[in-house]
């Protein structure tokens, strides 16, 4: 009887603890995929300002060695990603592809002017630092004029920081149901030996005597959850990305490995605070608040 009593009781403490660590791993896991969605979100708005273009049309009497000289410089400049040369010859041809016809043949010459295409680092793009680069082209005495769409410019940056400032209220609300999610199960399971910690109270054992194999196995069941939840938050990324490798899920290894290291250490704070509080609660009732 007492045999058979003793592997009930270790079938529910197993069950007990891989209902913690499921709990743990799903709460971590969705948490990935929410830094994820953020850390995406900023390559997304990255990539949008950084098709932003910068058109300097240079005049006609300008000379070779001087537009080598200067798409050189740009090429260089810590604020460039892209500097292209377009030739008036070009600039014409994509012109009357755009238009449907070749508008060379009517005005029987060429009114377009050789430029330079000037793409900048996201860091770049906002209305003051464009003003300070396009101020310094101008100075040049063979720059004609500095061209950019500063209406999209604005628009894009007060896009881009409305939609951070959601994606932040929603990883701070995620975060905070995480977190509760995690500490109820913690007190579920603390909640379950209550009579033991009071036991071990009574017989003269000190409060952090108590505490410190509870925190203990809860930090241990939130390090599995959280290995649990990064091997499935790995691999889901590598299925995603055999099945569309054009969105370079895996191209950033070491934020991927920032992200991991992130949610290990959130499995690990959250048990030892959420085991902490739970059985200083249960240290601090008197014997009969222990039933209700």
């Amino acid at each position: 009887m007492s045999k058979s009593f003793e592997r009930y009781q270790k079938r529910k403490l197993i069950s007990s603890y891989f209902s913690v660590v499921l709990s743990i791993a799903l709460v971590l896991f969705l948490l990935g995929v929410l830094g994820l969605l953020v850390i995406n979100t900023k390559k997304l708005a990255d990539h949008f300002k950084e098709q932003v273009a910068i058109t300097v049309f240079l005049k006609d009497n300008a000379k070779e060695v001087e537009i080598s000289q200067l798409q050189k410089s740009l090429a260089m400049a810590d604020y460039t990603r892209e500097a292209s040369f377009v030739s008036k010859d070009e600039a014409a041809e994509m012109h009357s592809k755009e238009i449907g016809e070749n508008f060379l043949e009517y005005l029987g010459y060429n009114p377009l002017q050789n430029s330079i295409d000037l793409r900048l680092k996201a860091d770049y793009v906002a209305n003051d630092s464009i003003q300070m680069i396009a101020a310094d082209l101008q100075n040049r005495s063979f720059v004609d004029e500095v061209s950019y769409d500063q209406p999209l410019i604005s628009l894009l940056n007060e896009n881009v920081r409305r939609m951070s400032f959601w994606i932040l209220v929603a990883s701070g609300v995620f975060t905070l149901i995480a977190v509760l999610l995690i500490n109820s199960s913690i007190r579920l399971s603390v909640y379950s030996k209550r009579f033991i910690i009071k036991t071990m109270q009574m017989v003269g054992a000190t409060k952090r005597f108590i505490r410190r194999p509870f925190i203990w196995k809860s930090v241990k069941l939130g390090m599995i959850g959280a290995v649990v939840a990064i091997i499935a938050l790995v691999a889901g990324l590598y299925y995603l990305d055999q099945r569309f490798p054009q969105m370079q899920l895996l191209g950033e290894p070491e934020t991927l490995g920032m992200l991991c290291l992130g949610i290990f250490a959130m499995g690990i704070v959250i048990t030892y605070i959420s085991t902490y509080i739970a059985t200083q609660r249960f240290l601090n009732l008197r014997t009969d608040d222990l039933y209700y």
